[in-house]
């Protein structure tokens, strides 16, 4: 049994997904106690999406990726990339939430718009963002 947790591990997507999963967890949780304390489904989605990015960068780059560069010039230049592909994300997933907030609870549209971003934050992290030869 161990082995084959071992084997899972050692598959980059699937690490990705453990990552994103306890982020998606996290998020959730962010936006349940948001709105309990009377926020809107916009703030507390917002609210949700920082905390959720912060968490999983760090442990995207480090645990899913393997890229343990700390290089301040490359970290400028990821930061530039991932700060990029952030604000489009946030945007996405705010104008997600506006757009379906009549019609569907907070949790619903966050859950969305992470379904869309999964999709392709994958594909730039492993292909641009944290690729040894395209950074460096």
């Amino acid at each position: 049994m161990l082995q084959k947790i071992h084997a899972l591990l050692e598959r980059q997507f699937v690490r990705y997904v453990l990552v994103g999963g306890s982020a998606y967890v996290i998020e959730m949780a962010v936006i349940l106690v948001a709105l309990k304390a009377g926020t809107s489904n916009v703030l507390a989605v917002a609210l949700s999406f920082w905390i959720g990015l912060t968490y999983s960068f760090i442990l995207q780059k480090f645990f899913s990726f393997g890229d343990k560069r700390t290089h301040h010039k490359l970290l400028l230049k990821q930061a530039a990339l991932v700060g990029c592909l952030v604000a489009f994300n946030f945007l996405f997933t705010i104008a997600v939430t506006a757009a379906l907030q009549s019609i569907l609870p907070a949790v619903v549209t966050r859950t969305l718009a992470i379904g869309a971003t999964t999709l392709w934050n994958f594909y730039l992290y492993k292909t641009r963002i944290f690729k040894p030869a395209i950074i460096d």
